[in-house]
């Protein structure tokens, strides 16, 4: 069972704590010394932390020094602090110095509770990201820890050392570039230069010269002999993005390039050999291009020795959070702001989003939350996104607390069918009246209780 550590010198509220996190075993400290005792005996993931402790009561200094030897000694640990109902100047001054969250007194048991499973599944998500990282740092630059991510990053490393033909195919925005780059970064060719093209950002009439290069003179303006992107690339490796747009004509002289390993300038006659990888990727059909005759079929199975299928953002459950997180510190850092991270109703509209645009369109709407922010958390509107409420049923992960509202919900709607009849009520949920009863008493189902 995990452990959350209570910290508070008040025997009733540590009673109500205790009754409040019946699904986790709760261990208690009444004093910053204490405290640190606790904490190194059963390195709890969540704490909550009632700023007014003993030998101060009356003021939060014991407590903000508590916090901030706690987060020294273990600074992934989320820290929930508890303050008076008119002490918002100390709780945000915790925020500031690392605390997870604040919950200002009188303490409600269903609030603090979403508030602790929420930590808690943070820490759990955080954690394996970095023991992800740890056993598996030759994939650093893809965040993530979804079976599907992991199964493609897993492609990745294990063709990363090879020189093979890398196909990468996935919607726009899923992260294609980032892979073909770690894919660079961990093979043999990771000291020589790493070359992006994107075939579908370039005029035609430029594409090829912008790979081939051209000599002096074989075009007006071309005022001097120039490398093109694959002679740049030499040693490293060439990333054509966006295959799938390279224009007809071109994709015959790209297909000598990957057979021979040669090339000639625009305007030249000299074969000159090129040594490189080749990492290309579409969001386009090529399979239907090539039935189409729009692509060629011998390229196509020239680029693509191997295949590799990137998930979009929405296949990938809680990814969205990990990446989110990880642009959240990122864009702080480059906008100079201190926002400290998602409401839970931001975390749940990102859950529930579609995300057409993939991880590009997380970045630009977080860009913007970031700038426009008005509070210490990201809201949904700041995203630009709505919460459906249909969709937040779902509101923890913990077992007990799914099964408790799983069965709360069965029974209220089994009474309204039973038109407010006790026995038919139980008759329908298959269960005796004397349980039907202890069930309502369970969960508070008061309304019931008295058939209001």
């Amino acid at each position: 069972m995990e452990k959350i550590l209570v910290v508070d010198d008040d025997l009733g509220i540590q009673k109500q704590l205790k009754w409040s996190f019946t699904g986790y075993d709760v261990v208690f400290a009444d004093d910053r010394t204490s405290a640190i005792t606790q904490l190194r005996r059963h390195e709890p993931k969540v704490i909550t932390l009632d700023l007014g402790l003993p030998p101060d009561p009356a003021n939060a200094t014991e407590g903000l020094a508590a916090l901030q030897e706690i987060l020294a000694l273990s600074p992934n640990t989320k820290v929930i602090v508890v303050t008076g109902n008119n002490d918002k100047v100390n709780a945000l001054k915790a925020i500031e110095l690392g605390a997870y969250d604040f919950y200002q007194k009188p303490i409600d048991s269903d609030t603090i509770q979403v508030l602790v499973s929420r930590a808690a599944q943070l820490y759990d998500l955080e954690q394996e990201n970095r023991h992800l990282s740890a056993v598996a740092p030759s994939m650093d630059r893809i965040i993530g820890n979804s079976e599907q991510i992991l199964a493609v990053s897993k492609k990745a490393e294990r063709i990363a050392q090879t020189d093979i033909s890398t196909l990468l195919l996935g919607e726009s925005g899923t992260g294609k570039e980032v892979f073909a780059r770690s894919i660079h970064e961990h093979s043999l060719r990771k000291k020589k230069a790493f070359i992006a093209i994107n075939c579908a950002s370039i005029p035609e009439n430029l594409l090829e010269s912008e790979l081939f290069g051209y000599e002096k003179g074989a075009f007006t303006g071309a005022n001097k002999t120039t490398p093109g992107k694959i002679e740049s690339a030499q040693g490293g490796t060439l990333f054509l993005d966006e295959i799938g747009d390279m224009p007809v004509g071109l994709q015959a002289k790209m297909l000598r390039f990957l057979q021979e390993r040669v090339i000639e300038r625009v305007g030249g006659r000299t074969e000159i050999p090129v040594d490189i990888r080749v990492i290309c990727a579409t969001h386009r059909d090529l399979n239907s291009m090539v039935a189409e005759e729009t692509f060629r079929e011998d390229l196509y199975y020239r680029i693509g020795e191997i295949n590799i299928v990137i998930p979009p953002l929405r296949e990938r459950g809680n990814d969205v959070i990990l990446l989110g997180k990880t642009f959240l510190n990122q864009y702080n850092e480059d906008f100079k702001t201190k926002v400290k991270g998602f409401s839970d109703s931001a975390t749940q509209a990102m859950l529930q989003h579609r995300w057409p645009g993939n991880i590009r369109e997380l970045q630009n709407k977080l860009k913007s939350a970031v700038i426009m922010a008005e509070s210490a958390y990201i809201q949904p509107d700041d995203l630009g996104l709505q919460v459906n409420e249909e969709l937040s049923t779902m509101r923890t992960l913990n077992l007990r607390e799914v099964r408790e509202e799983a069965e709360s919900k069965a029974i209220r709607y089994a009474f309204q069918v039973a038109e407010r009849n006790m026995s038919r009520t139980a008759e329908l949920l298959g269960v005796t009246r004397p349980t039907l009863y202890s069930l309502i008493d369970k969960y508070h189902l008061e309304d019931i209780k008295t058939g209001s």
